[in-house]
């Protein structure tokens, strides 16, 4: 097992979904309730890296934040960053990449939410972060659930977009996913197979545990509404 390849998939799991949960919340939100010119190019573009191979956004992402380019070259001579081959520059591609995971549920979620429920509660005399708070997050919980879960596994087994802007620097840039290729590129079968297989049983525990944590939350909703 490559433990530091695990451990900074892990990092990284956790940094993507620590920058997409927020904006997942008030874009899905958004989006659920507001109606506006565009809105189907926009929902398109959320939903891009779904359909979008992955080397693709990987080498646009190179094209724009390399060193070789203007973005890239500001970044460098103004704050001393470099995003190409390094963990900043994983983070932003996972980001971009998890958008449509994040994003899609929680507009669901949001979407599924009676509208004479937030009327009721404006009747009653509720703010609307009251409202959001109270009786909006805990309707769309299942929902909010899922969306955190497949955002952390995809990132966890995600290659092509990772490896494009990346690379396979070990302990800055070499994910798990990363390090499976190279042991089977190099015939360590033994070791890809114990990072597979951890890989398997860690993403079908975190998906079977969002879908039970997400019925029982949807059971308990039920009863009190």
């Amino acid at each position: 097992m490559d433990w530091s390849a695990f451990s900074l998939s892990i990092q990284l799991a956790f940094g993507t979904l620590l920058v997409l949960l927020p904006m997942g919340l008030l874009v899905g939100r958004w989006l659920a309730r507001t109606q506006f010119k565009g809105r189907a190019w926009l929902e398109a573009a959320i939903l891009l890296p779904l359909v979008l191979p992955p080397t693709v956004m990987g080498y646009y992402l190179l094209v724009v934040v390399g060193g070789g380019s203007p973005v890239g070259q500001w970044l460098q001579n103004t704050w001393g960053v470099s995003l190409a081959f390094n963990f900043s520059g994983l983070l932003l591609a996972s980001v971009l990449f998890n958008i449509p995971f994040m994003f899609q549920p929680i507009q669901r979620a949001f979407e599924s939410i009676p509208n004479n429920l937030n009327e009721a509660a404006q009747v009653s005399g509720l703010s609307r972060w009251a409202i959001f708070t109270t009786v909006e997050l805990p309707l769309a919980w299942p929902g909010i659930v899922s969306a955190m879960v497949l955002t952390f596994v995809h990132t966890l087994g995600e290659f092509g977009v990772v490896l494009m802007i990346g690379g396979s620097i070990p302990g800055e840039t070499r994910t798990l996913a990363i390090s499976i290729y190279d042991s089977v590129q190099s015939f360590d079968l033994q070791a890809a197979h114990q990072m597979s297989l951890a890989l398997l049983i860690f993403s079908l525990v975190a998906v079977a545990t969002s879908l039970l944590l997400s019925g029982r939350r949807m059971r308990t909703v039920k009863r009190a509404v």
